[in-house]
């Protein structure tokens, strides 16, 4: 602690508070617009299925306020900077700190203080508020307001183990219901066990699958037994879940960091095609903030400097380029999920082409 008092001046304290004074007013004033749009958007939806207010707020809104926060986070962060930069640039305030004899590096200081502040809150909800806070959106969107929407998989191959394979004709995820399930089991290549039911089905309470109308089928050699479940049920425990045939694009988001791992485990296995989806989403929580230093950088260099017009021309500028970063966000992520590109490459591609920006403009910046 006092080490800190000893290296923060007043003028750092200065800057900390209009950053994140200006970060956070402005956040929760976009916030706020957005729940306001949200709401006229979907009221149909709330009305149509006799919501209550309280329901809309906990069912819905306590899990979409966060995801707007963490969406809007880095673009918000980028104008903020802007904002209050250039305001103190046309105030003539940093021209005495550089003449001082403050460097335009220790003058970064309390910038990047106020950049790690908000990274580790963005890292922190990342990983451990949003998958649950995400968790409570996508529900209610998958049941008020996409209840038209496709819920089913059809033709569904699978690879649970290094024996065992699955088939199912179709899972619908509300129902959490398949047909014409098989499994075959092998030992090497030699087929031991088939199971063939018409209809599975997920049991939330005991956690494990129900088989209907049901015939086993076991192979030892030349020696074959059947048993017969016709008009039937049968529990068993199979490593799969509802979750592993979801035909909602957003459930990837829902996903804790240890269900996440253990997904991406399991994928090596089966090779379902959802491998450049889980990693996209796992590089996401860890690099994604990253983009608070980058962008405050970016934002310093280009307000720092007195300019004719005020603050209007740089925060002209601002806003640009925060179309850009989320256009080459969404370009990023559309490759890395359709085109076979590396989710890391895609996850690094905007921080890395903004960070370089940041570092030319760096130089550029009066000293």
């Amino acid at each position: 602690m006092n080490f800190i008092k000893g290296r923060i001046k007043i003028i750092d304290w200065y800057i900390i508070s209009k950053y994140l004074g200006t970060f956070i007013y402005t956040l929760t004033l976009f916030v706020v617009i957005i729940v306001i749009f949200d709401l006229s958007e979907k009221l149909d939806d709330f009305l149509g299925n006799n919501l209550t207010f309280w329901q809309v707020i906990s069912l819905y809104y306590a899990g979409s306020i966060p995801f707007y926060v963490n969406m809007l986070s880095p673009l918000i962060n980028f104008i903020a900077v802007i904002f209050f930069t250039a305001k103190m640039a046309d105030q003539t305030e940093i021209v005495p700190i550089l003449s001082g004899g403050v460097s335009f590096n220790r003058f970064l200081l309390p910038y990047f203080i106020s950049a790690f502040i908000i990274f580790s809150i963005n890292l922190a909800s990342n990983l451990y508020i949003l998958p649950y806070t995400n968790q409570i959106k996508n529900n209610f969107e998958n049941t008020f307001i996409k209840k038209n929407d496709p819920t089913s998989k059809t033709d569904i191959h699978m690879k649970l183990d290094d024996h065992t394979y699955i088939y199912m004709r179709s899972f619908d995820n509300r129902s959490k219901v398949g047909s014409q399930f098989s499994l075959d089991n092998f030992k090497g290549d030699i087929l031991t066990k088939k199971i063939v039911a018409d209809e599975i089905k997920w049991d939330s309470l005991k956690r494990s699958w129900k088989l209907t109308n049901y015939s086993v089928r076991n192979i030892d050699g030349l020696k074959e037994s059947m048993v017969n479940g016709a008009t039937k049920t049968k529990d068993t425990i199979l490593d799969m879940r509802p979750d592993d045939f979801s035909a909602y694009d957003n459930v990837f988001e829902n996903l804790s960091n240890k269900d996440l791992s253990d997904k991406i485990k399991k994928e090596r296995i089966r090779g379902s095609g959802i491998m450049n989806d889980l990693l996209f989403e796992r590089y996401k929580r860890y690099l994604q903030p990253l983009s608070a230093f980058v962008l405050t950088l970016i934002g310093v260099a280009l307000s720092s400097r007195k300019v004719r017009g005020g603050v209007g021309l740089p925060l002209g500028i601002g806003i640009i380029l925060s179309f850009c970063y989320i256009v080459l966000n969404q370009f990023a992520k559309m490759f890395s999920l359709k085109g076979g590109i590396s989710p890391l490459f895609a996850v690094l591609v905007p921080t890395i082409f903004f960070g370089l920006l940041g570092y030319y403009l760096l130089r550029k910046a009066p000293k």
